[in-house]
């Protein structure tokens, strides 16, 4: 056990990818029908948020040069992400009050560490640069289904302030990225693609938010700019994902990294937005690519999962003593 705690004391704030990519997984099965499934990832999500919230708080109250250190990584911001990611799945579940509580506290943690994050970009950043983009276009998913689901008409109109803001930051973190991490990134460069896609689905959101009984939220040209919007961000992210695939065959990288996470959230995060966006705009089509993309995102979680466990086992191990085993007397 000595061992296995060491290998979680060592999880960086990357981690939090897991829990961001198994809750979309969750999101997207929920999509397709697939309830049992969907139910199952979100348990383990929120098993996974719990554990990762107890060692945030751990590192905040007990190791404060630590927690300070790695609030200036932007993998900082999947504190936040992760969270609104997970309160928006509760909305569509039908628990209002434990997803207000989790927007809220999401809301909070974006507050606190966006304006640390952006202090502390540099040029030739990796992927997790978006991450800025993703964190405040997860707000706007959460409050989007809450305004559906309460209808609060004011809440939506926050999350569509946020939209354009997420959009704005995408726009000022682009320059940053390195480009050279498509063809040699551990994982996270997936992340310039899975902002594109949240940013659709956060806009198929407020689309669907405006069409709620009872709620008049967007006129004749907020609506089309922001359908006209939502669409161009579902082909960007689309073409990304065909461009990141085509680099992954290019440069293949199978070696297990933690990082790899942060490929899963953007293949569950593009089928969500793919099968919402269809839904959201009336292109019933696009649910046959949005359900291979679903399987596609539970195949890579598979992968993934498996390495984490595998990783787990082998530091466990070392941890304990395994490696001086073989060691001569």
């Amino acid at each position: 056990m000595s061992g296995l705690r060491t290998w979680w004391a060592g999880r960086s704030p990357a981690a939090g990818a897991a829990v961001m990519a198994t809750g979309i997984v969750s999101t997207g099965l929920h999509l397709i029908g697939a309830e049992a499934l969907s139910l199952a990832a979100l348990a383990l999500a929120g098993a996974a948020w719990v554990l990762l919230g107890i060692g945030f708080v751990r590192r905040l109250v007990l190791d404060r040069g630590r927690w300070e250190a790695e609030a200036r990584s932007p993998a900082a911001l999947t504190a936040a992400a992760a969270t609104a990611v997970l309160a928006s799945r509760l909305a569509t579940l039908g628990r209002p009050p434990l997803a207000e509580a989790l927007l809220a506290l999401a809301a909070v943690l974006w507050a606190v560490l966006l304006p640390i994050v952006v202090r502390h970009w540099r040029s030739r950043m990796p992927g997790a640069v978006f991450l800025c983009c993703v964190a405040t276009q997860g707000l706007v998913v959460s409050a989007a289904a809450l305004a559906a689901v309460e209808r609060r008409a004011w809440l939506a109109h926050t999350a569509l302030v946020l939209f354009w803001l997420g959009l704005a930051l995408y726009a000022f973190a682009l320059p940053r990225f390195d480009a050279r991490q498509v063809l040699e990134g551990p994982g996270d460069h997936w992340i310039a693609g899975g902002a594109l896609a949240i940013s659709a689905l956060a806009g198929a959101g407020l689309l669907a938010a405006g069409d709620t009984g009872g709620l008049y939220l967007w006129n004749d040209d907020d609506r089309d700019a922001l359908r006209t919007t939502t669409v161009l961000l579902l082909a960007l992210c689309l073409a990304a994902c065909v461009v990141l695939l085509v680099a992954e065959a290019v440069r293949p990288r199978l070696r297990y990294d933690q990082r790899r996470w942060a490929t899963v959230f953007p293949l569950g995060m593009t089928a969500a937005a793919t099968l919402s966006v269809g839904t959201a705009v009336g292109v019933p089509w696009l649910r046959g690519p949005g359900r291979v993309l679903v399987w596609m995102a539970v195949a890579g979680w598979l992968w993934v999962a498996a390495g984490t466990v595998t990783d787990a086992v082998r530091t466990a191990r070392a941890g304990s003593g395994g490696v001086r085993s073989r060691a001569p007397r």
